[in-house]
């Protein structure tokens, strides 16, 4: 490395809805929830990630918390940029003296808008990058799963997410089919928020649902190895009161149903939009499943009854985006071809 190597930090960012991961170096060096809190009087960002996580749906008036995502997509501008330059900082917690200029590859949802794509380079611009490099969600998912994405083989990757799912079909390092829904762990976490109001009268918490569905979420109700029932504390909506409940797997897995449908559907729809040469790979090679959604109970049993397809699901899932934007980064000469600055 020389002084121009020194001088020049690399990173790779999944930027996502609920979380974001920073690689450097081959390590992940940041991973936290995708959310800042704001002073309302004077507009300073007093946390960000995992500590204003921990105030979200416990702050007072004049501090609120914000989720600069919605749905894959920067909606909060000033708040992704305040995001992006809280995470950089996490890692030069160090170095006052200078700082390094940036080169940054960010991966973003394969339905993303022009007007979209430009938020997020200005975001990252603003933060402090040189250069910034985009590189799609499915794209890096099957680099992070370890798929070969030049060979002449076809592949199809689910990446379930925060904001998106998103279903490509992926040969000679393009996709050649791919299908974008906004269904996917928010809206997970919004159906089991309902049906506590709808069947239990009781009202929780975003945080609440979110562990609900870590704890006991699944895709079908007849797991093999199934999880105890878990109890949920939260304001009876007849009495006002707090109250404790035990939910079942089996609940949860009625509750997120639709949902679940709906990616079905989508991935339905990809398959029948394939070129039929690509057809014949995926019955051999079958589906791969990404992102935070694929740890779901069941969920792989679930598509493979649905599609009579093989389903694999990535090693360390969560992370499968961020570590293909990370070896896509290594490998920006090769991998230039994907990449639009």
């Amino acid at each position: 490395m020389g002084l121009f190597g020194f001088l020049t930090q690399e990173i790779a960012i999944d930027l996502g809805t609920a979380n974001t991961i920073i690689i450097q170096n081959d390590k992940v060096v940041v991973d936290e929830p995708s959310i800042i809190a704001r002073d309302r009087v004077t507009s300073k960002t007093v946390a960000v990630g995992r500590l204003a996580q921990q105030m979200h749906g416990k702050t007072h008036e004049n501090i609120k918390t914000i989720r600069p995502l919605k749905d894959g997509v920067i909606a909060d501008f000033h708040a992704a940029e305040d995001m992006i330059k809280g995470m950089i900082k996490m890692i030069n917690k160090g170095s006052k003296l200078f700082q390094p200029s940036l080169r940054m590859v960010i991966c973003i949802p394969s339905g993303i808008t022009e007007v979209e794509k430009r938020a997020v380079k200005d975001s990252a611009e603003h933060a402090g990058a040189k250069e910034v490099y985009l590189i799609h969600e499915p794209m890096a998912a099957a680099i992070g799963i370890g798929v070969d994405v030049e060979e002449p083989m076809g592949n199809m990757i689910i990446d379930i997410g925060g904001g998106t799912s998103e279903i490509a079909v992926i040969a000679l390092g393009g996709i050649v089919t791919d299908k974008n829904i906004r269904v996917a762990g928010d809206e997970l976490t919004q159906d089991i928020e309902d049906y506590m109001r709808r069947h239990h009268n009781i009202l929780i918490g975003e945080r609440t649902a979110e562990q609900i569905k870590i704890e006991v979420g699944a895709a079908i109700d007849d797991l093999e190895n199934p999880p105890a029932e878990y109890s949920v504390r939260g304001r009876d909506l007849v009495t006002g009161v707090p109250k404790e409940i035990l939910v079942s797997y089996k609940e949860i897995a009625h509750a997120l149903n639709k949902s679940i449908s709906k990616i079905e559907e989508a991935i339905m729809s990809c398959l029948e939009n394939t070129p039929p040469e690509l057809s014949a790979d995926i019955f051999k090679t079958g589906i791969y499943l990404a992102g935070g959604g694929a740890l779901l109970r069941g969920l792989d049993v679930r598509i493979n009854r649905k599609t009579k397809l093989p389903v694999h699901v990535a090693d360390d899932p969560l992370r499968a985006v961020a570590r293909g934007t990370g070896i896509a980064l290594k490998n920006i000469n090769r991998f230039q071809f994907l990449m639009r600055e």
